[in-house]
């Protein structure tokens, strides 16, 4: 039987620390799935021919399926969150450059900064997130907030 990974909780997170995310190539499914669960049906990310009229020269990924590909609960760390993670309070996104159908992408976590007050049964954990292709260049920077237990929080929850 595989070991649970350790549950971390508020107190366990330091300024600067960066955790890793997947890796995850872009296929041509993946793009129309998207567009089919999200009704986005505007043609620049899907019509080759029409994609070839816009700057991009080919279609680029929806900018929402990128920023599906930051999210925490598909990276590693979600594993060690099990116990403390509550909700997810804000995100924010500034897309850097396009990525297309075929690109890989990788996903990063950085702790960027940690509200908590002692003896608070939570916190806010606000993590900077990226996303960086094949060629090592960030397609995506952002933030997410989420609130988090302490360790006292925890306990009150009887966890």
């Amino acid at each position: 039987m595989e070991k649970e990974p350790a549950q971390l909780f508020l107190e366990d997170f330091r300024e600067g620390q960066t955790f890793p995310g997947h890796c995850r190539t872009i296929t041509e499914a993946d793009v129309l799935s998207f567009a089919a669960l999200t009704s986005d049906k505007h043609p620049i990310h899907y019509d080759d021919e029409y994609a070839k009229t816009t700057r991009f020269g080919r279609p680029i990924v929806h900018g929402l399926h990128l920023m599906a590909l930051t999210a925490l609960g598909a990276a590693p760390l979600s594993e060690q969150l099990k116990a403390s993670m509550i909700a997810l309070l804000e995100q924010q996104a500034l897309f850097q450059k396009p990525v297309f159908k075929d690109d890989t992408v990788r996903s990063e976590f950085a702790i960027e900064a940690i509200d908590h007050r002692p003896g608070m049964e939570w916190g806010k954990l606000k993590i900077k997130v990226r996303l960086i292709n094949q060629r090592d260049e960030t397609v995506l920077e952002g933030r997410h907030v989420y609130r988090i237990c302490s360790r006292a929080g925890t306990k009150a929850r009887g966890v």
